[in-house]
C-alpha cells in the first residue's frame, strides 16, 4: 500500500460534509485497468490534506457466454458456431465450444469422434460429471470443445424433477468464464428446457437469420422467449446481435430480407453476412472449420470478419 499526500487549496462543499469519498478505478469492457496492478482509489479528508490511497484487489478477468439460438432449422447456426470459434481463436483468443445439439454436428465438424466421447455436456447437466473432463482439443490449439451426445434427446425429461433444472447448464459453464475469452454454445433447433438452459448461462444471443422468405417467421417466438428468461432467469441476457446468413447479393429477395431485418432491428444487426459458399458446406466432412479447409474461400474470410467485428464490440 502507498499513500500519495495532495495538499488541498480548496475544499468542496460535499467533501466538507462527509468524512470520507469512495470513488473506483475506471475499468474498460474488458476488465483491464490504466495501471499494472487492479486497485481501488478513494479519498480520505485528514485535517488540511487530502489523501489518496491505493489498495490493490483481486480482479479476475470473465470471458463472454454466446448462445446461437433460432428454433427454426437450417438457418446456419452450427456452422456459424464452429466457423466464428475457429475465427476467434485464429484472432488469438482462448474459445470453447458446447455443443448443446443431440445432433452433434458442432462436434464432429470439429473433428471429434462423438462415438469415442466417454464424458459429454449430457454427462455434465444429468450426471454433474467434472467439466474439466468433458473439454476436448481440436485442430486449433487455442479452440476447445464439450461435445455433445444423442442421449440429450432424452435430457430434458431427466431434468423435470432436478432443482433449478433451468439453471443446470450456467452452473457448470459459469467457472470457465475465467478460462475462456468466449464460450460459444450452439443450440438446438427448438425452445425446450436445454436451450431454456444455455440462454440462462449465456450473457448474449447470437441470432441468424437465413436470408430466404421464411426467414422472419418465428423470431417473435423466440424473442419473447429471450423476453421471458430475461425477466426471470437472466436479466442481463442481451442480444449480441442478429446475423444473415446464406446470403446471395444478386438476389433480390435476400437483399429485400436484409433491409427488413436492418429496419426491424437496425443496430443490433451485424454489418457482417455469411454468404452462400460451397466451402462451408464442404469443410464438416472433413472434421475442421472452414478457415483451415480453405482460408481463401468467402466462407472463411465471412466468418473471420464477424468475429473482428464481435471482439470490436466487446472491447
Amino acid at each position: 500500500m502507498y499513500i500519495c499526500k495532495l495538499k488541498q487549496r480548496k475544499y468542496d462543499d460535499k467533501i466538507n460534509q462527509v468524512s470520507e469519498l469512495f470513488r473506483p478505478a475506471v475499468i474498460n469492457k474488458t476488465g483491464d485497468l490504466s495501471t499494472e496492478n487492479a486497485k481501488f482509489l478513494f479519498f480520505r479528508r485528514r485535517s488540511k490534506e487530502l489523501s489518496l490511497i491505493s489498495l490493490p484487489i483481486n480482479l479476475e478477468y470473465m470471458g463472454k457466454i454466446i448462445a446461437l439460438a433460432n428454433q427454426k432449422g437450417g438457418v446456419g447456426k452450427t456452422t456459424t458456431t464452429i466457423n466464428l470459434a475457429a475465427s476467434l481463436a485464429t484472432l488469438e483468443k482462448k474459445v470453447l465450444v458446447v455443443d448443446a445439439d443431440p445432433q452433434a454436428n458442432a462436434s464432429s465438424g470439429l473433428g471429434v469422434d462423438i462415438k469415442q466421447s466417454e464424458c459429454t455436456i449430457y454427462e455434465c447437466i444429468i450426471d454433474r460429471a467434472n467439466v474439466q473432463d468433458a473439454i476436448l482439443d481440436t485442430e486449433i490449439d487455442s479452440l476447445k470443445v464439450i461435445s455433445s451426445h444423442i442421449n440429450l434427446v432424452g435430457a430434458e425429461i431427466e431434468m423435470l424433477n432436478l432443482p433449478n433444472r433451468e439453471k443446470i447448464l450456467k452452473e457448470v459453464l459459469t467457472p470457465l468464464k475465467k478460462e475462456y475469452d468466449y464460450i460459444l454454445i450452439d443450440c438446438s433447433p427448438s425452445l425446450g428446457l436445454i436451450t431454456i438452459n444455455a440462454l440462462t448461462a449465456a450473457d448474449s444471443v447470437i441470432i441468424p437469420v437465413q436470408a430466404e422468405y421464411f426467414a422472419l417467421e418465428g423470431i417473435s417466438k423466440l424473442l419473447n422467449t429471450i423476453k421471458i428468461i430475461k425477466s426471470k432467469l437472466n436479466p442481463a441476457l442481451e442480444i449480441e446481435g442478429f446475423l444473415l446468413t446464406m446470403y446471395d447479393s444478386r438476389l433480390r429477395q435476400a437483399n429485400q430480407i436484409y433491409d427488413e431485418v436492418k429496419r426491424h432491428f437496425q443496430e443490433l444487426v451485424f454489418n457482417s453476412v455469411i454468404q452462400r459458399n460451397v466451402k462451408l458446406s464442404e469443410a464438416p466432412s472433413y472434421g475442421i472449420p472452414t478457415i483451415l479447409y480453405d482460408a481463401d474461400s468467402t466462407g472463411a474470410k465471412n466468418h473471420l470478419a464477424l468475429a473482428k467485428e464481435i471482439i470490436n464490440r466487446n472491447k
